[in-house]
């Protein structure tokens, strides 16, 4: 089983990935989008990475926002691994925000 965080190491974790934030037992990340079709194509971009490891975050979606709760639930809590993924999504979204922000709107 993989060591779950204390509170301490999870509080120093998190200011490395803003704007994920600590709430509880989970990090979380949400992000606008301008339709329900765009919050899906974002979604599919990060199902890749999360079954390229393994690890998968609970989601929430909808019209016009995307958010990502990533814990470890083996391990009743956050690991290395919710952090581990966290960065590898936060890249997707930053890459996806910059080509969004150079694509004319719909």
């Amino acid at each position: 089983m993989v060591r779950r965080l204390k509170k301490e190491e999870a509080l120093k974790l998190v200011v490395r990935i803003k704007p994920w934030r600590l709430r509880g037992r989970y990090i979380v990340r949400s992000v606008k989008t301008r339709d329900f079709a765009e919050a899906l194509d974002l979604l599919k971009r990060v199902a890749r990475v999360a079954e390229k490891v393994r690890h998968h975050p609970d989601v929430e979606l909808g019209y016009g926002y995307l958010r990502l709760k990533l814990t470890t639930h083996d391990a009743g809590g956050l690991t290395l691994r919710d952090f581990r993924l966290a960065e590898r999504v936060e890249r997707i979204m930053r890459a996806w925000i910059r080509a969004r922000a150079g694509a004319p709107r719909r």
